[in-house]
């Protein structure tokens, strides 16, 4: 289980506003901070490895095809509209030839509100400043997913779920200056404070990762569903027994109804903005996802786009594949489900499957857009923990190779949309 660290003694006082005031606390989070990171650095290290492995394996691959690995993890796709909200802010939007409007407020604020502050405090542009924010990020991410195996699941465990994550075929996204890196750093650490019964973080954190994808009502789902289970389960006399396996700790009911308050914050906010600057209300962003003809169906256009590889040879192949990822994606889940992993983790990956699979559009990044829903590795990393070392790292070493020249042959081809 994850170690719980004394605050240790108080510091003396020395005035209201005395140097120890100030650092007294910083020290005290030092001293706690230090043996979590300690007991994270195997997992921190070995994804530093794999991360490092694909962006050398990218930047040999570029060079051989005379392209710049940098532009394509900094000045592409996404990561350009990004970079466009951190320097004019909102309001640019380009209108296709078919009458589609692709408007940047369907970008979320977080990470260009980062950029332009790490911009405005460093020598770096807005580009480098998106970089190096989603390389920290992604490390706070790894840290984050470690934090929360290892608190249900144990220390081995929580290495292995690292290592799983960080070779996901679109793994090479948690490098590039998107939000996913960023969005799933404060999604875990959201999570993690849930279970250790954190409430005020977690909604905090929630409220942040609404800030910063569409996505965030996954985590918010995931602090009202376990804020809504722990209110029932006093009420039925409950507590006292004691929270199941990896379920929030015991808590307050003002702490939990603060945490349950403040997680929709940042999601609400954004879209009420959006909807008050388009002038159509509460359902103005909607207006702006279907510009970029992005909604949610219940997964009818993608059976669509599945079924239609079906009509030759060649693309039936890839039809094929598709169902059986799909299917993977629905074994792992029901698999968590069965294993009894807590409530919050299941309605966080639930609901980031359901907003991924279910969406109309955009079919090539759904393997990125499921990216977050690291609790659907959690079944893999139990059992690759449970197999001698040698053979784990073995396993770990062939899936990141093969991850690293996937990684680079899609950023050199069609890339994530």
């Amino acid at each position: 289980m994850y170690t719980t660290f004394s605050s240790g003694p108080p510091p003396r006082r020395a005035g209201r506003f005395g140097a120890r005031s100030i650092i007294g606390p910083v020290t005290d989070l030092a001293t706690r901070t230090e043996p979590a990171l300690r007991r994270a650095a195997p997992a921190l290290l070995g994804y530093a490895a794999v991360r490092a492995l694909g962006l050398i394996t990218l930047a040999l691959w570029t060079a051989a095809r005379d392209k710049s690995a940098y532009t394509l993890l900094t000045a592409r796709w996404d990561a350009l509209w990004y970079t466009r909200v951190a320097e004019l802010g909102y309001g640019y939007e380009v209108r296709l030839p078919n009458g589609d409007v692709h408007s940047n407020l369907a970008f979320f604020p977080l990470l260009p509100w980062l950029e332009r502050l790490l911009s405005a405090v460093t020598p770096l542009s807005y580009a480098d400043a998106g970089f190096v924010v989603s390389l920290l990020a992604s490390l706070f991410a790894a840290w984050g997913v470690f934090a929360v195996t290892d608190h249900v699941y144990g220390r081995r465990a929580g290495v292995c779920a690292v290592l799983l994550w960080a070779v996901l075929p679109v793994g090479i996204v948690q490098s590039m200056a998107y939000s996913e890196s960023l969005f799933t750093a404060l999604a875990a650490w959201s999570l993690y404070a849930l279970l250790t019964g954190r409430w005020p973080a977690a909604g905090l954190l929630a409220s942040l990762a609404g800030l910063t994808r569409p996505v965030g009502l996954a985590v918010v789902a995931a602090v009202w569903a376990a804020g809504v289970a722990a209110f029932l389960r006093d009420r039925r006399g409950r507590a006292a027994s004691g929270p199941e396996r990896g379920a929030p700790a015991g808590a307050t009911t003002a702490t939990r109804a603060a945490g349950m308050a403040l997680a929709p914050l940042g999601t609400a906010a954004y879209i009420l903005w959006v909807g008050h600057r388009t002038g159509k209300g509460p359902l103005g962003y909607l207006d702006v996802q279907a510009g970029w003809r992005n909604g949610f169906d219940g997964g009818y256009a993608f059976a669509r786009f599945v079924a239609d590889k079906f009509t030759s040879f060649p693309s039936a192949l890839a039809g094929v594949g598709l169902i059986v990822g799909v299917g993977l994606v629905v074994w792992l889940y029901v698999t968590c489900v069965r294993q009894g992993q807590p409530l919050p983790l299941l309605v966080y990956s639930g609901v980031v499957t359901a907003l991924a699979l279910c969406a109309s559009s955009y079919f090539g990044s759904k393997p990125r857009l499921l990216m977050p829903a690291f609790p659907l590795l959690l079944p893999l990393a139990l059992a690759l923990a449970r197999s001698g070392t040698r053979r784990s790292a073995g396993v770990i070493a062939v899936i990141a190779t093969a991850s690293a020249l996937y990684g680079a042959f899609w950023l050199n081809g069609s890339g994530p949309p």
